[in-house]
């Protein structure tokens, strides 16, 4: 199963930059690499990795932030698996069938510029906003394949800790573009659904926050706040490197794409990532 990444980025343990400051989440990942999946039902595999993730500072900012990506995935033959893009859980399949279950987190974020290796996003222009903390999140996944060319994919974040930063949904599909022993070329289309709590938390504006910040304030109810769509290419070097490239972009939509933090509705990430499998 293709994980939707939960970054506050779209979630590639969330497509896995994550999707960390692009939308507020885990996209743990509808997005995450389908050669992890592929690779686990050969046997246990250890995939170590780094290279760079590009995207907004935080989401609906105008300014652009390159941080340092890293890949830490095992996943095992009996369906369990952990790593920095997918969390801890476990995964199998009954037919076409794909689910999972992971417990994950859902990155902070903060009213001041953060460094390029901070996990958290975040921007002087939230100054008065005040800081978002952390969650640890259940992420219960589904996904099924419709053909060889299209498969659906769903995915919650449902927080254990920081409660009231609220749930999310992911829901789409994507569609292997080109196969071959060597490369493979994906596209995704993902939509991202946030509860009362979810939007008020990272899109929306309340008395104390405008009194300190400046800005209006704006009150942001349940709904889809965000549309993504990922390109993803993964290039076998050899039997055991890879370079993984990927290039989207993401369009807050909404009482999202209303909030007056947000200053860029439409944002485009992207990513570079070698890894060495074992």
């Amino acid at each position: 199963m293709r994980n939707i990444e939960l970054r506050h980025t779209f979630p590639h343990l969330l497509s896995d930059r994550c999707l960390k400051t692009l939308v507020p989440g885990v996209v743990l990942a509808l997005l995450a690499t389908p050669v992890l999946a592929e690779e686990q039902r050969q046997g246990n595999v250890l995939t170590l990795g780094g290279g760079v993730d590009v995207g907004p500072r935080y989401s609906g900012s105008d300014k652009t932030r390159v941080s340092a990506a890293q890949v830490v995935d095992y996943s095992m033959a009996n369906g369990f698996f952990i790593g920095t893009t997918r969390g801890i859980g476990y995964g199998n399949n009954v037919g076409n069938l794909d689910y999972s279950a992971a417990l994950s987190y859902r990155v902070g974020r903060k009213d001041k510029d953060v460094s390029s290796d901070s996990i958290s996003s975040g921007s002087d222009e939230l100054r008065g906003m005040g800081e978002i903390k952390g969650s640890a999140i259940v992420v219960p996944g589904l996904g099924y394949k419709v053909t060889d060319w299209l498969n659906l994919q769903l995915q919650a974040e449902v927080p254990v800790s920081e409660r009231d930063n609220g749930e999310a949904v992911h829901f789409g599909l994507s569609s292997p573009l080109y196969t071959s022993p060597t490369n493979a070329v994906t596209l995704a289309l993902t939509g991202s659904w946030g509860s009362d709590k979810y939007m008020q938390t990272y899109y929306g504006v309340n008395a104390v926050q405008s009194a300190a910040s400046g800005f209006a304030r704006h009150d942001a109810g349940a709904g889809i706040y965000a549309w993504s769509m990922n390109l993803d290419w993964t290039h076998k070097l050899t039997s055991r490197w890879s370079v993984l490239a990927s290039a989207g972009v993401t369009q807050l939509t909404g009482d999202a794409g209303d909030s007056p933090i947000v200053q860029r509705k439409t944002s485009p990430t992207g990513s570079l990532k070698v890894t060495y499998s074992f």
